[in-house]
């Protein structure tokens, strides 16, 4: 079905510069801090299940739903969009998930050409 463009427009209005998104076979990728934190996947929400975005999710409140963001991908966390709007509690919840993943890894730079 793929994540309409209004879809990706409102999360970057939610959280504005904060992250960036970059499309992806139809679906989005949202970054921040170079990280990937997020999939934006059928106008769903989805970051994956570290035991620190669990953590999160418990602790404000709620209660974490599991969901595929494509077939055959590891269960992830779904984002209620109602939740989109309250930038603070969504913010934290993927700079928690930044936090946590490794730095990445960086660009090898290509050979000369003989």
């Amino acid at each position: 079905m793929g994540t309409r463009p209004e879809t990706e427009a409102l999360l970057r209005d939610c959280l504005g510069d904060r992250i960036a998104t970059r499309p992806m076979f139809g679906e989005y990728a949202v970054y921040m801090g170079g990280k990937t934190v997020a999939l934006l996947c059928d106008d769903t929400l989805f970051v994956r299940q570290l035991p620190e975005a669990t953590r999160y999710l418990e602790d404000s409140g709620h209660a974490p739903v599991a969901g595929k963001p494509y077939p055959r991908a590891k269960d992830h966390w779904q984002i209620d969009p109602d939740l989109w709007e309250d930038t603070e509690w969504l913010v934290g919840l993927l700079s928690v998930i930044e936090a946590a993943l490794p730095a990445p890894k960086p660009k090898r730079k290509p050979k000369p050409k003989a």
